[in-house]
């Protein structure tokens, strides 16, 4: 069934206030809940919003909040800067075209090739579109996926390589990347390709299905990773991620020996 085109919106609001109980916002209890967290009422209440339209917007109708009423839900909802930035974005969002086939650069290619640090460009599903010699090397088993199985989320969440690889920082690893996919994925409502990658993960990893309704948001571009590899041994890397001018959609991700 194809999303609302605010459902994001929605969900996302629902999934925070549910985190929240009422003495962590300043409310006294007002009786038995049937389900955790905040009730509707309390957040408009909190927001200084009209309770149907609070409503309206969690049940992803197609309403456009003003910047006041954003920045008041976020506070309400006792968001972090991520989370905020999260929530501006889904309240401003347009419908976008289903994500079509991505292509990288010659720029960006020549620019991969040159690199001797591990380096690769992945695209708004996260997709693996192209990778240097250096990190076919640091990430075993990366060349022999197949053209279908080229997405970070799948080689993380579902391939013996990368759990071996990660070792026991795998989890954390792969709810950091669960969270920045969920980013991409709440833009794009109703998108066919997040919809069926989002749908295989969910059905072939029980700990994607676990965590994904929790709706953690990251939006950062680096960070350090620790990786057994087979040869090289036990190593922490740094890792940053750019975005190319000419494909701003694309991100090219390289990895340095801390």
């Amino acid at each position: 069934m194809v999303e609302r085109p605010r459902s994001g919106l929605g969900e996302f609001l629902r999934s925070r206030r549910a985190r929240l109980s009422p003495a962590a916002v300043g409310l006294p209890d007002r009786g038995r809940r049937r389900t955790p967290g905040l009730r509707r009422e309390e957040v408009a209440e909190l927001a200084g919003i009209g309770i149907d339209w609070y409503v309206r917007l969690e049940q992803g109708r197609d309403v456009s909040p003003s910047d006041a009423t954003v920045e008041a839900l976020a506070d309400a909802l006792r968001l972090d800067p991520a989370e905020h930035a999260h929530l501006r974005a889904l309240a401003g969002q347009r419908e976008r075209p289903p994500s079509a086939p991505e292509t990288v650069p010659d720029g960006v290619r020549r620019l991969l090739d040159s690199l001797a640090q591990p380096a690769y460009v992945t695209g708004r599903r996260w997709d693996l579109l192209a990778w240097n010699a250096a990190a076919a090397d640091l990430f075993p088993g990366l060349v022999g996926l197949s053209p279908a199985d080229r997405n970070s989320l799948v080689y993380l969440f579902l391939t013996a390589d990368a759990r071996r690889l990660f070792g026991t920082g795998w989890a954390d690893d792969a709810r950091r990347l669960l969270a920045k996919f969920r980013v991409a994925h709440d833009l794009h409502p109703g998108d066919p390709g997040f919809a069926e990658l989002t749908s295989r993960l969910r059905a072939a990893s029980p700990e994607f299905a676990g965590w994904w309704d929790r709706h953690d948001i990251d939006q950062g571009g680096g960070g350090r990773k620790t990786l057994h590899h087979p040869r090289r041994g036990t190593r922490e890397y740094a890792y940053t991620t750019l975005h190319p001018t000419e494909a701003p959609g694309l991100k090219l991700a390289v990895y340095t020996p801390a």
